[in-house]
């Protein structure tokens, strides 16, 4: 593509907040401290995790930038950055998640393959664009399709980095496009996060969000999209994130069995407290997040001091602390978390649970074990920390 020169090395990556956690440095994997993710509803691009799979592509020539859209249309076209700033703009306040989020405790009960993240692999942004209904209109495909005339069920979105799983070819990644052509999913070509021009590590210049779906359909770095008849075949989809039950190992494995994940399911974290913290004596204060996939709402965060044995339902806050409403659409962002917060006595010695429940009633598992697999993807159990109170010697 004019305007883009692929970097064969990593001697050009942005800066980043020396804050971060580095899971990995080439390539670049990294999350926020737990405290730092919570401090603020929308997430601070530096606070953003950072997720790649090779060197930070370099786009040279802004005008020059553009998408190829092809596959089973009949008008193919180059989309330039004029074509999408021309488009209708809105926009999505949206949580991103890392399927691997909370991995590294999922391999303490038997090891598994994938970048170690804590629990902050994840961030909520205020993503700005052009929808992608609007988008695929201009190829003429109307709003609320679920297929072409040529047989088109689905939108591939690839892009311009390289990967060492796709035998250094482009990331790729797809949705329905039934899903693609709705405009009540919210689906973005976004050129803006938190207001500004999206930067490198995000997907600069243009970059896919889809909301309510794991962060591995986001695609960043847009290059083409294709209309096709079957999902992407590419690694990201045939041959990874997909949930596969604790009986299968690398051994036994076959990835056609399993549908690629989307969708991510109900989950929280406690993020106010490190395990193993030593607590002042008197009340804690226990801060987390919970989200749920698909626009479903939190209906409540539950908070046990005792290891589940009795629990405290948490508040839950939106935007500037107002008390959040699970189903009022007019005062909540659908596709966003929700922060929790509990106050409360705890003895010496506590082992501290959070578990939420989403407006479908689905509930996080007890526990890891149960939802143990080879990838370590969607581990979506009761979030535990432990502390001790005590006093510090600092």
């Amino acid at each position: 593509m004019p305007g883009i020169r692929g970097p064969s090395e990593y001697s050009q990556e942005p800066p980043r907040h020396p804050c971060l956690r580095i899971n990995a440095k080439e390539p670049f994997n990294a999350e926020p401290p737990r405290p730092a993710l919570v401090s603020s509803y929308v997430t601070p691009v530096d606070f953003f995790y950072k997720r790649n799979h090779g060197p930070i592509p370099i786009i040279d020539d802004i005008e020059r930038y553009c998408v190829s859209i092809t596959g089973l249309i009949d008008h193919p076209k180059l989309l330039f950055m004029k074509d999408v700033w021309n488009l209708p703009k809105y926009t999505v306040t949206a949580t991103l998640q890392c399927a691997g989020n909370r991995r590294t405790a999922m391999s303490k009960t038997k090891t598994v393959k994938g970048v170690g993240w804590d629990v902050a692999a994840l961030g909520n942004a205020v993503w700005s664009g052009a929808k992608l209904a609007d988008v695929l209109e201009l190829v003429g495909i109307p709003k609320l399709t679920s297929a072409t005339p040529s047989g088109g069920k689905h939108v591939e979105f690839v892009s311009i980095d390289k990967c060492k799983e796709e035998n250094g070819g482009p990331y790729k990644a797809s949705i329905p496009l039934s899903q693609a052509t709705n405009p009540l999913a919210d689906v973005l070509l976004a050129y803006e996060m938190n207001g500004e021009t999206i930067n490198r590590d995000h997907g600069y210049p243009l970059r896919v969000v889809v909301p309510g779906v794991i962060g591995a359909r986001s695609v960043k770095w847009l290059d083409s999209i294709n209309i096709i008849a079957e999902e992407c075949q590419g690694f990201f989809m045939q041959k990874d994130y997909k949930m596969f039950p604790p009986s299968v190992n690398w051994e036994n494995i076959n990835w056609s069995t399993r549908k690629p994940q989307m969708d991510f399911p109900v989950q929280c974290a406690i993020c106010s407290l490190e395990d193993s913290n030593i607590v002042k004596p008197g009340k804690i204060t226990i801060k987390g997040y919970a989200v749920s996939g698909g626009g479903r709402g939190i209906e409540r965060v539950d908070v046990s001091i005792d290891g589940g044995k009795t629990w405290l339902e948490a508040s839950r806050f939106q935007r500037t602390g107002m008390p959040y409403i699970a189903d009022d659409d007019s005062s909540s962002d659908k596709w966003a978390w929700v922060f929790f917060e509990v106050v409360t006595d705890v003895p010496k010695n506590a082992e501290i649970v959070a578990k939420a429940v989403d407006i479908a009633s689905n509930v996080q598992p007890e526990n890891v074990e149960n939802i143990w697999n080879l990838r370590g993807i969607l581990n979506t159990s009761w979030h535990r920390v432990h502390v001790r109170v005590g006093h510090s010697n600092m």
